[in-house]
């Protein structure tokens, strides 16, 4: 799966427990009818993917989806489900014009009032 939009905030790289567990949470801002605010968490050696990126990107992020299953204290099963992110690209947005280019002004004739109007048989 693969999630586009413009990154909103990235967070540092958080290691837990003793075993040296890495973390690190970005925020991507989808860009549709309705925009929604993504949280993605990389975590082990995918932190460091996000290094060369910045608040305002435009980004297409590859996503896993994640979900695990608690039970409390109390014996109460509590479900939990995660975004992981494993490859992050820069998106290229293309400018497209809907006019073509216009040419420079030297290469347009002045008008000229003297000339004749050609007739045409159009009605309007």
């Amino acid at each position: 799966m693969e999630v586009l939009g413009k990154i909103k905030w990235i967070d540092e790289t958080k290691t837990y427990g003793n075993n040296g567990f890495r973390k690190r949470e970005l925020v991507v801002t989808t860009e549709e009818q309705y925009p929604q605010n993504i949280l993605i968490e990389f975590i082990q050696d995918k932190c460091d993917l996000l290094n060369s990126y910045q608040v305002g990107q435009d980004v297409k992020i590859g996503i896993n989806l994640r979900g695990r299953e608690w039970v409390n204290p109390e014996g109460e099963t509590k479900y939990f489900n995660s975004i992981q992110g494993w490859r992050i690209e820069t998106l290229q947005i293309e400018t497209s014009s809907e006019m073509p280019p216009v040419p420079p002004n030297s290469t347009f004739e002045a008008a000229d009032d003297d000339k004749k109007e050609v007739e045409d048989d159009l009605p309007f």
